[in-house]
């Protein structure tokens, strides 16, 4: 009944059973079990939401918004059937001040799409989670990505939120303005709630300007801890560095079999340095010295586009070189840590892919402490799932221990349940208590981040 109160309120061409439709908005790219939801709604505006979150409270079915299913948790899948809300129809830009360095979209606008209208006015959208993900979606997980050593994470890129409440209150998060000292920090409690506390209609973000100057670099060590090392070394430095990466050896070879390159198969980081081309030419000259310092071999830099997309192929494509194994699955943690605690996790990491038999690589954001593993195993030899999961599972508990976090940017979804008690202790239920107050009847993307 509930569908068809669904077609009355804002009409068939918005709301679809199809069967390619209900498997599509089944699953993210996590490997998480797929659950077809009931019936997937595409609406056009904010009067659209809160007709489908009046229908959910009448019918009491749950519901679960959809970006562009390029999550790794879980987030968007349906696990309780009823309503996905797309938000492919919802990605318009309402209000874009380029003097101010504003801009106000529709959450179903992807990064992408939003840069290509942005950079004719000479500025950037650096959030980059490597997926041509949503804004919405970005804001549901706090996403971050390869430029968060300088820029930080999503939730430091907005200035506003309009969420229509699941009693279907509209409310604004914040203002324009670039900063504020009135009342409680909603915007931040809205980044990363994935869907739980509302949902997001409209996103007013903080742009950047394009650097005049962008150069890259790649060097490697011998051991995976002294690229965790350097990486330290550079941000005690002082160098503004706009993206530094950890990829280890073992995914250097994979990536070399996957693409057919030759890149030399040790420990690598790679360096990206932006700005004004004589402090980018300074920087770029320190940072060779500090890796020399630390016996870096096989430094390279690049410093036009065409240089620089083939010194980056391996960081880029390296995903991809795992997950295009046939016939077998890939799984992999989040971990983020202080940097000084970064080395010892790294030796952790490998020491556990070896312990595990399984074949993985150590990836990551290292400039702020975040980096993963990507472990494959075959779904039909018994125990290689279990194997995976514990390599994955123990690395969590020993990133909280040592006063980290089990998720830097993946979002919690379902993969990450298990883990909020012990890293949030008594706050988890404060947390319960926010999701109580906005959610009373658990109708809000029900069973993620909560056990």
């Amino acid at each position: 009944m509930f569908i068809q109160h669904l077609i009355d309120r804002i009409g068939a061409d918005k709301v679809s059973q199809n069967e390619s439709e209900l498997f599509r908005h089944s699953h993210d790219e996590s490997p998480h079990i797929a659950v077809e939801p009931e019936v997937v709604c595409f609406p056009h505006c904010r009067k659209d939401i809160k007709n489908i979150l009046e229908i959910v409270n009448e019918h009491h079915v749950p519901v679960t918004a959809f970006g562009a299913g390029s999550g790794l948790e879980g987030q968007a899948i349906p696990i309780h059937k009823g309503i996905t809300i797309n938000f492919e129809n919802m990605n318009a830009v309402v209000d874009f001040s380029p003097g101010d360095m504003t801009i106000t979209v529709q959450p179903g606008l992807t990064r992408l799409q939003l840069n290509k209208l942005i950079n004719r006015q000479g500025l950037i959208f650096p959030i980059d989670p490597g997926a041509d993900a949503t804004i919405g979606g970005m804001v549901a997980t706090n996403a971050s990505g390869t430029t968060a050593v300088r820029y930080g994470s999503m939730r430091d890129q907005l200035l506003d939120l309009e969420v229509v409440l699941a009693d279907g209150t509209v409310i604004h998060t914040g203002s324009h303005a670039k900063k504020s000292s009135s009342g409680y920090n909603l915007t931040g409690l809205f980044a990363g709630s994935e869907g739980t506390l509302g949902i997001i209609t409209e996103v007013t973000l903080r742009l950047h300007g394009i650097p005049e100057s962008t150069m890259v670099a790649r060097c490697t060590f011998e051991m995976p801890e002294i690229c965790a090392l350097a990486a330290q070394t550079i941000l005690l430095s002082g160098i503004p560095v706009m993206r530094m990466e950890l990829v280890d050896a073992q995914s250097i070879s994979q990536v070399n079999m996957y693409g057919g390159y030759d890149y030399p198969v040790k420990h690598s980081l790679f360096f990206e340095f932006a700005g004004l081309s004589a402090a980018v030419e300074e920087e770029i000259k320190l940072a060779e010295e500090l890796m020399h310092d630390l016996s870096c071999q096989d430094w390279k830099i690049a410093d036009n586009p065409k240089d620089q997309k083939e010194l980056w192929k391996a960081r880029h494509e390296l995903s991809y070189a795992y997950s295009h194994i046939q016939g077998m699955v890939d799984t992999g943690a989040d971990v983020c840590v202080p940097i000084s605690r970064l080395p010892e996790l790294v030796i952790y990491a490998r020491e556990l892919i070896e312990q595990s038999g399984l074949n993985g690589g150590i990836l990551g954001h290292v400039g702020d402490g975040n980096f993963h593993t990507i472990i494959v195993f075959d779904p039909n030899n018994p125990g290689e799932k279990e194997k995976a999961e514990f390599t994955n599972e123990a690395l969590a508990t020993r990133a909280i221990k040592v006063g980290g976090t089990c998720t830097g940017e993946h979002g919690v979804g379902l993969g990450k349940m298990k883990f909020q008690k012990a890293e949030h202790g008594e706050a988890v239920g404060v947390m319960k208590g926010m999701k109580n107050m906005l959610d009373p009847e658990g109708l809000l993307n029900p069973g993620k981040i909560f056990m």
